[in-house]
C-alpha cells in the first residue's frame, strides 16, 4: 500500500519492482483527476498492470457545507479519491483460491472525509486488502503511528519508533508466505461465474471474442471483485 505527499517522480522511482514477489499486488492512492494518470504511470514503472480501481466516496455529515476542498481549476467539487490496484504476474480467481479471495468486496468505500490537510485514508482499505490477498508479506509505505497495523511492516518519516527485527520477521515465513487455507472457508468463498458461450471463449455480445476481453483485464479473468 502506498500513501504519500511526495512528488509523482519520486514515488515512481521507488524500487518497488525489486522487492515485489510474483505474483503480488500493489494498492496506490492517487487522488482524482490527473492523479489517475500519474498512478497508472507508477504502476507501469514498477512492473504492475492496473486491474481494479477502488473509489472512496467522501461524506460530509459531520461538516456540512464544507468548502475547504474546493479546487480553483475544478469544474465540480471533488468528493472522491481513487486507489488503483495493480497486479504483477498472473492470478486466476477460478484456480488460485489459495492466493486470493475474489468477489468478496466491492470497489466503493463510503466514509466521512478526513480533516483538511490529513493524509489519513479509510481503515476499510486495509480490510479489503487483507480479505483479498492471502499473502503474509505486507508492506505499507509512508505510514504513520496512526495507522500501524498487526501483520504489516509500516515505514515512513512520521513513524516515531520501531520494533522491527529482521531475523524475527524472516522467521515468520519459513513454512509459508501464505495464510493457511481450510476447506470450510474455500467452500464458502464466492465462485467465479461460468463463462459465456459454454466456455468456448465467446464474448457477451453476438460474435464477440472473449480472447480480447481477457487480455484487457490483465489475465485476471474478470477482475478481483
Amino acid at each position: 500500500a502506498v500513501v504519500s505527499t511526495q512528488s509523482t517522480g519520486d514515488i515512481a522511482n521507488l524500487k518497488i519492482d525489486e522487492i515485489a514477489g510474483n505474483p503480488s499486488f500493489v494498492f496506490i492512492w492517487c487522488g482524482s483527476a490527473e492523479g489517475l494518470d500519474e498512478g497508472r504511470e507508477c504502476l507501469r514503472r514498477w512492473g504492475f498492470r492496473r486491474c481494479e480501481d477502488i473509489c472512496w466516496i467522501k461524506t460530509n455529515k459531520n461538516n456540512p457545507g464544507n468548502t475547504s476542498y474546493l479546487e480553483p481549476k475544478a469544474l465540480f467539487q471533488h468528493t472522491k479519491e481513487h486507489c488503483l490496484m495493480g497486479i504483477k504476474g498472473t492470478v486466476r480467481r477460478s484456480t488460485d483460491g489459495h492466493i486470493i479471495h475474489a468477489n468478496i468486496d466491492i470497489d466503493i468505500i463510503i466514509e466521512e472525509e478526513k480533516p483538511y490537510g490529513s493524509t489519513e485514508k479509510p481503515e476499510e482499505i486495509f480490510k479489503i486488502m487483507e480479505r483479498f490477498c492471502l499473502g503474509r508479506r505486507r508492506l505499507h509505505l509512508f505510514g504513520s503511528d496512526a495507522n500501524l497495523r498487526a501483520g504489516w511492516v509500516t515505514v515512513g518519516p512520521e513513524i516515531s519508533a520501531s520494533n522491527y527485527n529482521a531475523d524475527q520477521y524472516l522467521s515468520y515465513f519459513k513454512e509459508s508466505r501464505l495464510l493457511p487455507q481450510r476447506p470450510e472457508i474455500e467452500n464458502l468463498r464466492p465462485k467465479s461465474p461460468k463463462s459465456w458461450g459454454g466456455g468456448r471463449g465467446r464474448g457477451r455480445g453476438a460474435g464477440g471474442s472473449g480472447r480480447g476481453r481477457s487480455r484487457g483485464r490483465a489475465n485476471f479473468r474478470g477482475g478481483a471483485h
